[in-house]
């Protein structure tokens, strides 16, 4: 059974539909990766997920329908979103911050051992325990926002944008991290990525959307050594 599949959906925000007939697939582990020029429907594709739009077609996670169901109840279903601008609580603390992306766990001690996990996979964050999350650099911002995600221990995560005005060093220093994740933990993920050529070289499988559709899917690797799928869809 896939982990994420979606058929023929829609997405509107109010009279303007943005998307027009999305369809996604995502096997339990696989990275799936997201991509398209700006205005494709890719964030609005994570959202749909979410719940965070009004939407037509059929939206399954682990065999259940998402129809309607609310975005706290998709959280605490293991659906983890990191959204573009990473969605940190400015005045919050980083502690403050990774104890609300466990909110919904029972296991204390788990979540204790997990929160110690994260601040040794990012020892910056570490460091900064005690300090806002909105004094924090960009990269230190994207990192707490990834730990907060995964500290909900979700079986699928969805990233958008997740290097999106980072200095290369800390883009590679995050998808080494998103790499090891799904190899230890198995976690699915659907990754938005303008860095087309990055995104292909951790996903699995990737759909190029274009005007709110689906256009193209295949094999990651077949999509990145395909010179003409590149020129006309990814623009590398």
């Amino acid at each position: 059974m896939s982990l994420l599949e979606i058929e023929g959906l829609t997405a509107s925000y109010g009279p303007v539909r943005a998307l027009h007939g999305v369809d996604l697939t995502v096997g339990a582990g696989q990275v799936v990766a997201l991509l398209g020029p700006n205005g494709a429907g890719k964030t609005t594709t994570l959202r749909a997920v979410c719940g965070m739009v009004r939407t037509t077609g059929t939206i399954r996670f682990a065999g259940r329908d998402l129809a309607g169901t609310a975005p706290e109840k998709v959280a605490r279903l293991g659906i983890g979103h990191v959204p573009e601008g990473r969605g940190t609580f400015g005045s919050l603390t980083v502690a403050e911050n990774l104890r609300l992306g466990a909110y919904g766990r029972k296991d204390a001690a788990a979540v204790r051992s997990d929160t110690d996990e994260w601040y040794s996979t990012f020892p910056r964050l570490a460091e900064r325990r005690d300090q806002q999350a909105g004094s924090l650099s960009g990269g230190e911002q994207q990192m707490l926002a990834i730990a907060r995600a995964l500290l909900g221990r979700p079986s699928l995560l969805l990233l958008d944008e997740p290097s999106l005005g980072l200095a290369p060093l800390v883009v590679r220093e995050v998808f080494a991290v998103l790499g090891r994740v799904r190899a230890e933990r198995g976690t699915g993920m659907v990754l938005v990525e303008q860095n087309a050529a990055l995104a292909l070289e951790l996903a699995d499988t990737a759909y190029v959307l274009e005007a709110g559709r689906t256009v193209l899917s295949g094999p990651a690797a077949e999509i990145r050594t395909e010179e003409s799928v590149r020129r006309a869809y990814l623009g590398y």
